[in-house]
């Protein structure tokens, strides 16, 4: 296969058929010495993951999977992938993606993909799981004519450019922002108006400011 030529950073692009986790392979990899730049992509993942454990389900050659090391780790990295996600979307395939407080990729209010981003050692794993032709019951997919090798080309270029804007392009995308929420912490849960998104990148739910949790909007 043919793949689209990617920016000079990321040009150690490594495909596979069929892994476990490309979070895992490239975390192995950077275990194994790799550096900045790697980019690890299957046509199938067979375990693979979101946050706090949760499976990634999709069919072979129906999403785009890929992760890719980021050394050293920048700021904001997972607002910062979002973003360069949706502006790939929008930039191959015409969508209007929103962003999910922290790391969901929406359209039309339903999920489309997901950011996952890990610490290995001094450098950053981060995984990017889109659907393209074919989604979970209650999710979303680009459509199947959606062109893979371009998207993630795409993906690749706004995130191998400087990054001092990412919140202000985040918060523009932000659907969480302004909606009542139900924030999962750990110890228990925060509900209340999302106010925004304050400059480390947190949550900020009737000006508590909240690092991590999972999202709910309540309609």
């Amino acid at each position: 296969m043919a793949h689209s030529v990617t920016p000079d950073r990321f040009s150690d692009v490594r495909w596979f058929t069929e892994v476990a986790s490309t979070n895992r392979v490239a975390a192995d990899l950077v275990r194994e010495g790799a550096g900045d730049g790697l980019v690890v992509v299957a046509d199938h993942q067979t375990a693979g993951r979101g946050r706090r454990g949760r499976t990634w389900e999709s069919r072979p050659g129906s999403a785009l999977l890929v992760s890719v090391v980021l050394r050293p780790v920048p700021p904001l990295v997972t607002l910062a992938a979002g973003v360069a996600a949706a502006e790939a979307c929008q930039a191959v395939a015409g969508a209007k993606v929103d962003l999910k407080w922290p790391n969901d990729l929406m359209l039309d209010d339903a999920k489309l993909g997901g950011i996952l981003s890990e610490l290995v050692g001094d450098a950053a794993v981060v995984g990017l799981g889109l659907n393209l032709g074919w989604a979970p019951a209650g999710a979303a997919c680009l459509g199947p004519g959606t062109d893979r090798d371009r998207l993630l080309a795409a993906w690749l270029a706004v995130l191998a450019q400087p990054s001092g804007d990412v919140l202000a392009r985040y918060r523009q995308r932000c659907s969480t922002i302004g909606r009542q929420v139900n924030v999962e912490v750990p110890g228990g849960q925060v509900a209340g108006m999302a106010d925004g998104i304050d400059g480390e990148g947190r949550l900020v739910v009737d000006g508590r400011a909240i690092a991590a949790g999972d999202v709910v909007h309540v309609r």
